[in-house]
């Protein structure tokens, strides 16, 4: 049986970039994106929800984020939903899900400028690799 796992978000990236190797040497970087939602109230009220993605990126993908990504810029992330469980210091169970993105868009013109000539950041598929 087929199955798929893919999640889309346009949005701005909420603090700068992170960047951090793996014992074995592996770029990961680590960022959070947010979108808007608008709608009327049935008051007729406008109101906007922000909600806040995590976002992974690994190798080359991570480095060229870790570069040109700040906070603030408009970003295309692509990517897997991954679910971690983790037992925090006070004991208690503590569960994140983040996009495991393999392609990032940078929609600003100044970043997308500052790209190389040979095109996009690599579409990177990370192993598994405990951080």
């Amino acid at each position: 049986m087929a199955s798929l796992n893919k999640i889309i978000v346009i949005g701005n990236v909420g603090k700068d970039p992170e960047m951090r190797y793996t014992p074995t040497g592996a770029p990961v970087t680590s960022f959070s994106i947010a979108t808007n939602h608008s709608y009327n109230s049935p008051e007729g009220e406008r109101k906007q929800e922000t909600e806040w993605f995590n976002v992974v990126t690994w190798n080359r993908l991570a480095e060229t984020c870790n570069q040109f990504l700040t906070k603030g810029k408009q970003a295309y992330v692509e990517g897997r939903l991954r679910t971690r469980v983790w037992e925090g210091r006070d004991g208690q169970k503590r569960t994140s899900i983040e996009i495991i993105a393999n392609k990032v868009l940078f929609l600003d013109k100044q970043a997308a400028a500052a790209l190389p000539e040979d095109g996009a950041p690599d579409e990177v598929e990370p192993g598994d690799l405990s951080l």
